[in-house]
């Protein structure tokens, strides 16, 4: 987690508890992050950006998959190391989200090292509990209910990411209740802001110099449905779209099976909403589908694609499939395959399937074995590879809006940056090299080459 500047933002009532702190997993458990860094900055806590320095040591932890678990223990493990006097001066070592929401009372055993246990619907109140501890008023290590609290426009907020964008959290929670997914146990049942809540949100960042606002849920598609049965998604894409100052507002986690032709066409007439739709497919076998307690068939998935492709032409679809779901024979995976190369998705997100304990999925007999995923990953993977390369071709010759981040992440002698059909942190870059540009314009690009995920070009100076 990017805490440059942070130091600046906060209260300073000269000499202030030291912090550290630590995001890992998605976006979401970013948004949580940086309202605690709100609450901690009002309540007099300065943040360092080294942890050897840091009286308090916060990681808000990820357990959506094996692999984040395993980051979160071993960040755990190593951040426990400056509770040591001979290393750092920290006097408190906090785990919050959504592994302390799920693990707690095993961690509390097996970590005694950690002082303090936040669950993912009880970090707003992170300054009484960290007083609390401090003064030596807790009974109890661990503070995990179910969860219920969404921040609003009231709460305080860092933006931690860079100063031209920005994550606008919708809702939280998820209803669906897909078969390989602990969301629902981690984060509860679904709550959304208001509309108006969220404009105001979206207000603030902008004036704050934000240009682009991604939007972020668990389901977006199911925005407003736990207001009076109906969604609201209708209404908050048109709300956002009215956001003065806004340049981009891009979509994210749009569920296929809510698409209608209502949504296609207010991004299509939107001059603020993007032509980029993050979509979650996850499979193209009907079988698979239907084990994965998904309300849709692949073929209808394909329509929906289709139809997206056939309304907005120059649509960028990004989506997250998952190989190796119990039962998937052969012919499943085949379908699979020939779903993504019909599709000819422009970013995808392939990921393996492993049990988690407290899913349905995890109860679900014909587990496909290890090296049988490894190797349809594989060809999933250079499926994809081959698709991509295909699809930037259309972008050669082309001028495009480009937000320009900064100098490239390898050398000072480039620039990098993003056209709309490009999300943060997950799909590919444009590399500028020719021209000179400012972190946070918004600038006219002519593409002049393509790499496999990347695309090359230089700016074209305004008349």
């Amino acid at each position: 987690m990017d805490t440059t500047g942070i130091e600046n933002t906060l209260n300073d009532k000269g000499e202030l508890r030291t912090i550290f702190f630590t995001s890992l997993g998605c976006s979401k458990n970013l948004v949580d992050s940086q309202v605690m860094l709100g609450h901690l900055g009002l309540g007099g806590f300065k943040v360092t950006p080294e942890p050897k320095d840091a009286e308090v040591i916060i990681i808000n932890t990820c357990s959506f998959v094996e692999a984040a678990k395993a980051e979160s223990i071993e960040t755990v493990l190593e951040l426990a190391d400056y509770k040591d006097d001979e290393n750092g001066q920290c006097k408190a070592l906090v785990v919050s989200g959504c592994m302390a929401q799920r693990y707690c009372v095993e961690l509390e055993k097996e970590m005694p090292e950690v002082d303090l246990f936040i669950g993912t619907g009880e970090y707003q109140k992170i300054v009484p509990l960290l007083t609390a501890l401090e003064d030596g008023k807790l009974e109890k290590k661990s503070f995990v209910e179910i969860p219920k609290y969404i921040h609003t426009e009231f709460d305080p907020r860092v933006n931690t990411s860079p100063f031209y964008m920005a994550w606008l959290k919708v809702s939280e929670g998820c209803n669906r209740n897909c078969t390989f997914c602990i969301i629902p146990t981690l984060r509860g049942k679904l709550r959304s802001r208001t509309v108006e809540s969220l404009k105001t949100e979206a207000a603030h960042l902008v004036a704050s110099g934000v240009k682009e606002l991604n939007v972020i849920s668990q389901d977006l598609s199911d925005y407003g449905s736990d207001f009076s049965g109906d969604r609201q998604i209708q209404k908050l894409l048109l709300g956002l779209d009215s956001v003065e100052g806004a340049s981009w507002v891009r979509l994210f986690y749009f569920y296929p099976d809510e698409i209608s032709d209502e949504i296609i066409q207010i991004i299509k007439d939107s001059e603020k909403i993007v032509n980029y739709l993050d979509m979650p497919v996850q499979h193209f076998s009907d079988y698979i589908l239907k084990r994965m307690n998904r309300n849709i068939t692949g073929a209808e998935v394909e329509e929906k694609i289709g139809k997206l492709r056939r309304s907005i032409p120059d649509i960028v679809i990004r989506t997250s499939i998952i190989v190796g779901f119990p039962g998937e024979s052969e012919s499943d995976f085949q379908k699979l395959l020939d779903g993504v190369k019909k599709a000819k998705f422009d970013h995808l997100g392939v990921f393996k399937y492993s049990d988690e304990e407290g899913t349905a999925a995890f109860r679900l007999k014909d587990k496909v074995d290890s090296e049988t995923i490894d190797e349809r990953f594989e060809i999933l993977y250079e499926t994809q590879k081959e698709i991509v390369k295909e699809n930037n071709q259309k972008y050669l010759g082309r001028v495009l809006d480009v937000l320009v981040e900064g100098v490239h992440e390898e050398t000072d002698l480039l620039l990098q940056g993003r056209h709309s059909g490009q999300g943060p942190d997950i799909d590919g870059k444009v590399i500028i090299n020719d021209g000179l540009a400012k972190p946070g314009e918004i600038v006219k690009v002519e593409i002049t080459d393509v790499l496999d995920y990347d695309l090359v070009g230089k700016i074209i100076p305004n008349p």
